[in-house]
């Protein structure tokens, strides 16, 4: 069996050795065979499970998500209303429901979300109804491994002893922000992750790396800053990070790409 791990949404899940996982945009995909990741596919391994993170920094209780994700649902495939039975993995608590797809499609359906503190995660599975045998207890095997381990090793570190999000590379800081005076201050990180995931990442990782929160302004958010601000402490030194979008518009959401900047200052000792 394979462990995946998100590092930055913080979840574990345990798939067999000869399936392929793959990233398909903001979500994880999971299947017997590459082929399977098309929804047209219709071979005898045919069927694929997505998992997608969604940042609730305000912890919004899970009725609200899940009547906005089955109706999201419902609408783009044209599906019957459904009802909904409550769910459990572990800590995380949610929702589920097979949806009842038109007569003449050959698929099935089945959905559910998992809020776990700030996080939510959506899965769905879907597969032609005659392979339902063979690939439902693989495919319920796999949700059921879900576990949010309390450390995830080999995060790296800035010198400063900042953790850094997996697949960021270091830039200059005027790259992102060209008006600071004061640029070796800063350090900046390029990537592509979600600014929700991001947090994520940060809520989890800083308190493991010994610093302080003295302060966390959340993106999106009540504040019109227009990015997710920390404020970290540690001994005698304090760091501003930002989580900034990297495209500003008008439409940016938690799933926006984003980058990482922060800068370094002592603390008056006096």
């Amino acid at each position: 069996m394979t462990v995946f791990r998100h590092i930055l949404w913080g979840y574990e899940l345990t798939y067999p050795d000869n399936w392929t996982h793959q990233r398909v945009q903001d979500a994880d995909a999971f299947a017997a065979v590459v082929e399977a990741l098309d929804p047209y596919y219709l071979g005898e391994d045919a069927g694929q499970l997505l998992v997608r993170g969604e940042w609730n920094w305000a912890r919004q209780s899970i009725e609200p998500l899940w009547n906005r994700h089955i109706g999201m649902l419902a609408g783009m495939l044209g599906a019957k209303e459904v009802g909904s039975a409550p769910w459990k993995i572990g800590e995380a608590t949610g929702l589920e429901v097979e949806i009842v797809l038109p007569k003449k499609d050959n698929q099935r359906l089945w959905t559910g979300i998992l809020m776990r503190d700030f996080r939510v995660l959506h899965f769905m599975v879907t597969h032609p109804k005659e392979v339902r045998e063979q690939f439902e207890p693989v495919a319920t095997k796999l949700i059921s491994s879900l576990r949010f381990p309390a450390r995830i090793l080999g995060i790296k570190v800035s010198r400063e002893g900042v953790p850094l999000p997996p697949g960021y590379t270091a830039v200059d800081p005027k790259s992102i922000l060209p008006d600071i005076s004061d640029p070796e201050q800063w350090r900046a990180y390029s990537g592509a992750d979600g600014i929700g995931a991001l947090q994520a990442f940060y809520l989890r990782e800083i308190p493991i790396h010994n610093w302080d929160i003295a302060e966390y302004v959340p993106f999106p958010g009540s504040s019109d800053l227009g990015f997710a601000r920390f404020q970290l402490r540690r001994d005698n030194k304090q760091i501003t990070l930002g989580i900034m979008p990297g495209e500003i518009s008008e439409k940016m959401i938690s799933s926006s790409p984003a980058n990482v900047v922060f800068k370094m200052s002592d603390l008056d000792a006096g």
